[in-house]
């Protein structure tokens, strides 16, 4: 088994809240352990380009509230040729790097997955608000994203309230949709629209809108997952076939943005610190996963073929009653 020196730590992709507390955790038990860690900035790019930083413990001591990432990220399309990938892990031979640790999301893990076949040894920390790593029951930033959401879609229902219309807001989440569903739920939402259920058809929401609409109701919620549908052309249909007035919001980036949440905090540290452990052990190539509460990794190949697309059935049966 080789020592494990020094080495690597990126995040990548999208960043997502409780990335810089993953930071924080790697880089506090890693010197524990007396390994030094190398800070890789903007992902994947900084790989290949090198951009790198010997990080303390005073570069990331009061980094835990921060949002954001300190070490930048980015979306790397020369990762994907295999040329880059190869002088990333040339890189890391010349500077004696016997591991890497990054945080990211289904994109990291993929690349992941092909950066092995380099002779890499990896270890990923689940950071994606969309919560779409399929061998995880949690990823970083979700929670801080969902309530993020939850709080601005509370005051645009004040402003639809007061005039009397239907709003359609377009949350993120483009191929899961647990952002819009607990989002919904937590609003109170007429209607949640989510990529695991969406059948094409606008009747049953706008239905649903004229039911309410003859009880008396006189403003309406609406969340829908991005590319789904087009949010617009939804509040039109809403609009021409019910009457109401009906505006479109989009919150975008401000569901990455902000200080992350206590359970984000707590997850990454514990995910942070987890994955120094599973180098000590001497295990390579792995992703750490949260199952039932508890800390557990899979071989990243094993994880990447994991195939759960699929909402938890509880809690969409109990979004579909509270829309009653």
């Amino acid at each position: 088994m080789k020592e494990i020196k020094r080495i690597a730590l990126l995040t990548s992709g999208g960043d997502a809240p409780g990335m810089n507390s993953a930071v924080r955790a790697v880089v506090f038990s890693a010197m524990k352990a007396g390994i030094e860690v190398v800070g890789v900035y903007r992902g994947y790019e900084g790989l290949i380009d090198w951009e790198t930083k010997v990080l303390t413990l005073d570069d990331v001591r009061n980094i835990n509230n921060q949002g954001g990432t300190i070490l930048f990220t980015s979306r790397s399309e020369r990762f994907l040729n295999k040329k880059y990938r190869e002088i990333a892990a040339q890189n890391l031979r010349e500077n004696n790097i016997d591991a890497v640790v990054a945080v990211g999301g289904d994109g990291t893990l993929r690349g992941a997955v092909e950066f092995r076949k380099e002779g890499v040894n990896y270890i990923l920390i689940p950071g994606t608000i969309d919560r779409d790593v399929a061998c995880t029951e949690y990823t970083l930033g979700f929670d801080t994203a969902a309530n993020t959401a939850m709080e601005a879609i509370d005051r645009i229902r004040d402003s639809s309230v007061s005039h009397g219309r239907c709003s359609v807001v377009e949350v993120m989440g483009r191929k899961r949709g647990y952002i819009a569903l607990w989002a919904g739920m937590g609003t109170s939402a007429d209607a949640i629209v989510l990529p695991e259920k969406w059948d094409g058809s606008y009747d049953n929401i706008t239905d649903a809108i004229k039911r309410r609409h003859a009880d008396g109701r006189n403003s309406y919620l609406v969340v829908v997952a991005e590319g789904v549908t087009d949010a617009q052309a939804l509040a039109d249909t809403i609009r021409e076939k019910t009457g109401i007035e009906s505006r479109v919001s989009v919150l975008g980036y401000i569901q990455r943005g902000g200080q992350p949440s206590a359970k984000d905090r707590m997850y990454a540290s514990l995910m942070g610190a987890y994955s120094i452990e599973i180098l000590l052990q001497g295990r390579q190539n792995r992703i750490v996963a949260i199952k039932n509460d508890r800390l557990i990794d899979y071989d990243i190949e094993e994880a990447i073929n994991i195939n759960n697309n699929q909402l938890d059935s509880f809690q969409y049966e109990l979004s579909l009653m509270l829309q009653e």
